[in-house]
């Protein structure tokens, strides 16, 4: 056997394709083990939304070498994508495969690992994006407790700082009749819970170029299914979450009450910047409409702090903005600057330590937030998913509305669904519960 280790950088999207990629190379094979195992084989999957992860692309690169000098370095993933050559400069790489081509590693690699003769490998196989990519089905499965899977891919979004149309091609998906199968397939490993990702999720239904279907479709048929226990969408942006859907959510027997919808500013002025396709008062319209609906439902939130343009009054507006909604947490993100975006030639640009001011002061909202939120949970009852993660006698799992719950260690709890109630909070700031009835799911 040989031994394939993944590195996984980014969103869940990259989780879902390194899973099923990963299980492309096991008819040849390849054994999937941790990163510190002395891999014959290293992939690292990149992400390029922020320069901290073409950073890490290289530290990992590195690593790798480090734990075994003899192993194959791959490099895929929208970095690989958009910079494939200068990927290829740094010192340790193998082989850099573009966005199309990644999931074709298998046969790409073969020759190099399967003759007694290694053949030398070519240094990058990345054809450019066109409107045509194909379309990759693709889902996790043990990489974490719940699987996530990929539904849709591209963007035909030209938001100003984002590189992922540019990486990832435009919006494309999968079929209803191709979901509904692989959510039977996942059923029967044993998974409770899919998490449908992609890129635009909202914009569910292109094939070959044509809308055919939506995603209110896709939630409608499988809300039909009886195969799993619940799914969660990962992120949905607020001009496509209406409120014929949301009220259609509330009574879902299988989607659960948790929203993440990514804002970027609270400032319609950098709104208009970003090339965003709503303002702030939609965003606001829909946060009241699902917490009317589902009182209870958790509601996360995107936020990019230090786009080009945004002074001082316009940040304040944001942060003034989400302290008054009524929301449950907050992704905050510091803008950095892409190659070929329109960002780059906005001006005034902000400075890096005002961004990082203006980072921490929303990371600590969002400290507030979170906290109000389960304080707002304590005494009502949940459903949680339990995960085989455990530290000091305790596991941890999600509730239904993303409460992150802690319990006494018990190996028959992993992978189940538990009724409980929610009892106080932790130093830190993780929920206590009560098992109500051990009623194994």
């Amino acid at each position: 056997m040989k031994k394939l280790a993944f590195y996984t950088l980014g969103c869940k999207l990259n989780f879902a394709e390194s899973s099923t990629i990963a299980r492309s190379l096991e008819p040849m094979g390849f054994e999937r083990v941790e990163f510190q195992q002395s891999p014959d084989l290293f992939v690292i999957n990149t992400c390029s939304v922020t320069d901290q992860a073409d950073k890490k692309c290289k530290k990992v690169v590195k690593e790798a070498k480090k734990i075994n000098p003899e192993s194959v370095v791959v490099i895929m993933g929208c970095y690989a994508q958009l910079k494939p050559d200068e990927i290829a400069q740094i010192p340790g790489v193998d082989l850099v495969l573009g966005a199309n081509e990644k999931f074709q590693l298998a046969d790409i690699i073969s020759p190099y690992f399967v003759s007694e003769k290694k053949q030398a490998l070519p240094k990058v196989i990345a054809s450019e994006i066109r409107y045509d990519l194909d379309y990759h089905a693709s889902y996790s499965v043990n990489d974490r407790t719940r699987t996530f899977l990929k539904v849709q891919d591209g963007c035909d979004y030209p938001c100003s700082y984002c590189t992922i149309p540019l990486a990832r091609g435009q919006s494309r998906s999968s079929s209803i009749k191709n979901v509904l199968g692989l959510v039977k397939e996942i059923a029967e490993k044993g998974v409770k819970e899919v998490v449908l990702t992609g890129v635009n999720i909202g914009d569910f239904g292109i094939q070959q170029g044509k809308r055919v279907e939506s995603f209110f479709d896709l939630v409608k048929s499988l809300d039909d299914q009886n195969d799993l226990n619940r799914f969660r969408i990962s992120s949905i942006e607020p001009n496509l979450l209406h409120s014929e859907l949301l009220h259609y959510l509330a009574d879902s027997p299988y989607f659960v009450p948790h929203f993440h919808v990514p804002l970027q500013s609270g400032s319609n002025a950098v709104l208009r910047l970003m090339k965003r396709r709503y303002q702030r008062e939609l965003y606001a319209d829909r946060v009241r409409e699902i917490k009317s609906l589902m009182p209870n439902a958790c509601i996360g939130v995107d936020v990019i702090v230090g786009h080009p343009g945004e002074s001082e009054e316009m940040f304040l507006d944001t942060y003034h903005f989400l302290n008054e909604l009524d929301i449950s947490y907050l992704h905050v993100f510091s803008y950095s600057e892409r190659a070929n975006t329109y960002a780059v030639d906005i001006q005034p640009k902000v400075d890096a330590k005002v961004k990082a001011e203006r980072s921490k002061m929303l990371h600590i909202l969002s400290d507030k937030k979170r906290r109000a939120f389960y304080e707002s949970q304590v005494g009502r009852k949940g459903k949680v998913l339990f995960e085989e993660a455990s530290s000091d006698g305790f596991m941890e799992g999600f509730s239904e509305n993303y409460v992150r719950v802690r319990v006494p260690y018990d190996p028959l709890l992993i992978n189940t669904i538990q009724p409980v109630r929610y009892k106080s909070l932790d130093d830190e700031g993780l929920m206590r519960a009560d098992i109500l009835i051990e009623q194994f799911v």
